[in-house]
């Protein structure tokens, strides 16, 4: 039995825990980004110069020549010789390719011409090498 004096009470939707979910969910996306790092190489302890500057263009081709003379491109080992094949499949029509050389400042002088001239014989490949600026 219920009394007619008794208020009808009216429904409601509390959105007060949705809101906190959904800033639970935007927090945890926007933390796990800052985690996600994006590197174009091998690490290696790259050369000091006063004229470094961040690329300006994204680099597409990466060429690593580790402490030991290994040469990987893009993060694959792959020989001197067939660097150059390589790099050119890599470029294809695209004039902007950016062939960035990451080489350890304890390489021999040598092998990073080589790669250099390799490098250089790809039509339309762009060349740079990777240095750091000294703190």
């Amino acid at each position: 039995m219920r009394l007619q004096d008794e208020p009808e009470i009216p429904f409601q939707i509390n959105i007060v825990p949705m809101i906190d979910v959904v800033f639970a969910i935007l927090t945890f996306f926007i933390m796990s980004t800052l985690f996600l790092t994006r590197q174009e190489g091998l690490p290696v302890n790259l050369p000091k110069a006063a004229s470094s500057q961040q690329a300006q263009i994204p680099t597409k081709i990466t060429v690593t020549v580790d402490k030991q003379g290994v040469v990987t491109l893009n993060k694959k080992p792959t020989t001197v010789d067939a660097l150059t094949e390589q790099i050119r499949t890599l470029v294809g029509a695209n004039p902007e390719s950016l062939v960035v050389i990451n080489a350890d400042e304890g390489v021999n002088h040598g092998q990073v011409v080589i790669v250099m001239d390799k490098v250089r014989q790809v039509e339309g490949a762009k060349l740079a090498i990777a240095t750091q600026k000294p703190q």
